[in-house]
């Protein structure tokens, strides 16, 4: 897949529904990837979440009109999705630092102009990674459905209250697991555990999920948690996708916690994602 020339189709498609009621969902379908894989392309290769661009640019384009034209705030406030006038004046003065009212009376306003995503080739870096076959396995996880705009934030709560529970902390924890949805929604599944081999039976609070037999592109990371792993997701897509003989295959993916200290400048981690070669 080429993930600029997709992201570059969902900023079309965003630009064309500034005045449109969409959701995540919608522009992933558009995308024709999974809510979860959409959010975390665009958020890496853009430095900012598909809801703060469309905020962004629609409170962009609401300060053009109010500066330009005769336009009510109440009925800008409608044009660009809000559901009141204090909700919209609120996210407006935020952006722009002055009030609609205000920059009707001829305040200046903030612009942002639309992204266009370009591939730059850079450094010489290395990314040390493997390819490897794996057999199908069972994985023995604590698992809850997350949205995908929020679960930047929610994931890592969901680590410290694992470990927070007694009876979790007594099933090894090293694996963190992103299951995808099979619908349009913008949920996905991620679960903490081990193999299910580790441990006998299936714990209360805990299930199975089986993830086929893939080829597996594993990624090395080394340095402090969680800095270190999530520079390398976002060199594997700004880097490696982009040019690799591989693409991505939007299913599951796994994070591997190597024994030491998180801490460390010396911990080291992995990055398991299941890849085809390219078509």
């Amino acid at each position: 897949m080429d993930w600029v020339k997709t992201v570059n189709h969902a900023i079309d498609y965003m630009e064309n529904h500034l005045t449109d009621e969409i959701t995540l969902a919608d522009i992933a379908k558009d995308a024709h990837l999974s809510a979860f894989h959409f959010q975390r392309a665009f958020t890496l290769l853009t430095g900012m979440s598909p809801a703060e661009y469309l905020r962004k640019r629609r409170l962009s384009q609401a300060g053009a009109d109010l500066l330009n034209g005769d336009e009510k705030v109440i009925d800008v406030a409608m044009k660009y999705c809000y559901d009141s006038p204090e909700s919209f004046t609120k996210a407006f003065t935020r952006f722009h630092g002055f009030s609609p009212m205000q920059v009707k009376k001829g305040s200046p306003i903030q612009f942002m102009n639309r992204y266009t995503v370009r591939l730059t080739i850079e450094g010489g870096c290395i990314m040390e990674y493997k390819i490897e076959q794996w057999e199908a396995m069972d994985l023995l996880v604590h698992a809850k459905d997350f949205h995908a705009e929020t679960s930047e934030k929610e994931v890592p709560k969901f680590w410290d209250e694992y470990y927070e529970n007694e009876a979790y902390r007594k099933i090894p924890g090293y694996l963190g697991v992103c299951a995808q949805q099979k619908t349009d929604s913008d949920e996905f599944r991620y679960g903490i555990g081990c193999k299910a081999s580790d441990v006998n039976g299936v714990p209360e609070g805990f299930e199975i999920i089986h993830i086929p037999a893939y080829t597996w592109a594993v990624f090395t990371c080394v340095g402090p948690m969680p800095d270190a792993i999530q520079a390398m997701w976002e060199r594997i897509y700004k880097e490696w996708l982009p040019v690799s003989d591989y693409e991505l295959i939007p299913d599951y993916d796994i994070e591997n916690y190597l024994p030491g200290d998180p801490s460390s400048k010396d911990y080291v981690s992995e990055i398991c994602i299941p890849v085809r070669k390219c078509r």
